[in-house]
């Protein structure tokens, strides 16, 4: 049902309802309604409206005496057509900037925005580091750290970087590596490291280097290359996780069986990862509540995400918390935060 099939009034005292509940946690009744949200009509009529806002399911009585409480489908009716999202404050925008200001890695960055969209939404913010074996090589450079030790430079799509430490047996001649290196780009360039990782050893088995101790180089790199290219990939879709004790103190989490779904859902980082890249297939902010989420231990929370993106690669961040949550605030967050994220890693 759309918020077209509803009447004027319907919307207006169901989007009292559901801003009620959420600022207060408590059931919400046709009284307190009509005083605090100047709807123009008696209690009677709002207490009317309401029930039959609970015979169309989108309130409910948790007790017999209490007021209603939105239910899983007012909220997407509330987020798709009735909530009204206001640009983030300057001082919450320069306190994301004054946070996430400094870090140098991606990991970092991602870390940071985490922690800091889960204490200024008061939920968990969350986020998934991009999938390295999707992103395109483009430049292979190796650099002598040590007489035993180079270090393998990938660059990726988009001017994006990995960097591996690869041992090399006793003194090998700069212009040996240099032409190994040459070598690499010229053979793996234009694949995804995934790729890269399953043809190596067929790109490179009939490449020559006549050059002193680059024959022995690039037998390294024909016979165990393949390892190097997948540690570039070894925190691939990597999760990050802001603060879980941040929403200890919501109602929703009092008894600590929502909590401890909450933790169990934390714990399995695997399962995570994959329900939060889902929502790279969905453009802007993706708001995925309760039941929708087709998993019951995943009812009781609401989950917001946007993309970001570095350079070539994609990856996506967000809040996990309560249905009861307030849509607005966190999808500015979430918005502004992507966008700022983006901005760093370009």
């Amino acid at each position: 049902m759309s918020s077209h099939e509803l009447t004027d009034r319907e919307r207006r005292v169901l989007e009292a309802v559901i801003q009620s509940y959420v600022a207060t946690a408590e059931p919400a009744g046709s009284r307190n309604i009509a005083r605090r949200f100047g709807l123009g009509v008696s209690p009677a009529t709002v207490r009317n409206t309401m029930s039959d806002l609970e015979e169309k399911g989108f309130l409910y009585h948790p007790h017999t005496s209490a007021g209603r409480v939105p239910t899983h489908k007012a909220y997407r009716l509330y987020v798709d057509s009735l909530m009204h999202v206001e640009p983030l404050q300057m001082a919450e925008r320069e306190r994301l900037q004054e946070q996430l200001a400094g870090a140098s890695t991606i990991e970092a960055i991602l870390r940071r925005a985490a922690q800091s969209l889960g204490v200024l939404s008061q939920e968990l913010g969350v986020a998934v580091g991009p999938r390295f074996e999707e992103a395109v090589l483009r430049r292979v450079d190796l650099v002598r750290l040590a007489t035993d030790r180079l270090l393998m430079v990938l660059t990726l799509d988009r001017g994006a970087i990995r960097t591996i430490f690869v041992e090399v047996p006793g003194a090998i001649a700069e212009e040996a590596v240099q032409e190994v290196a040459r070598v690499l780009t010229e053979r793996l360039a234009g694949l995804t490291l995934g790729q890269v990782c399953a043809q190596l050893t067929d790109r490179l088995r009939d490449a020559v280097v006549p050059r002193a101790g680059g024959e022995e180089l690039l037998n390294i790199f024909v016979t165990g290359g393949a390892q190097f290219f997948d540690r570039a990939t070894s925190d691939d879709g990597q999760v990050v996780l802001g603060q879980p004790s941040l929403l200890a103190e919501q109602p929703e989490f009092a008894s600590g069986e929502r909590m401890r779904r909450l933790l169990e859902l934390t714990e399995t980082r695997d399962e995570l990862a994959t329900l939060l890249r889902a929502r790279r297939a969905e453009p802007g902010i993706s708001i995925t509540i309760g039941s929708e989420h087709g998993d019951p231990r995943l009812d009781p929370f609401t989950v917001v995400t946007a993309e970001y993106h570095a350079g070539g690669l994609t990856g996506v961040i967000g809040v996990i918390g309560p249905t009861r949550m307030p849509y607005e605030k966190v999808v500015s967050l979430v918005s502004h935060t992507s966008r700022l994220v983006s901005e760093l890693l370009h």
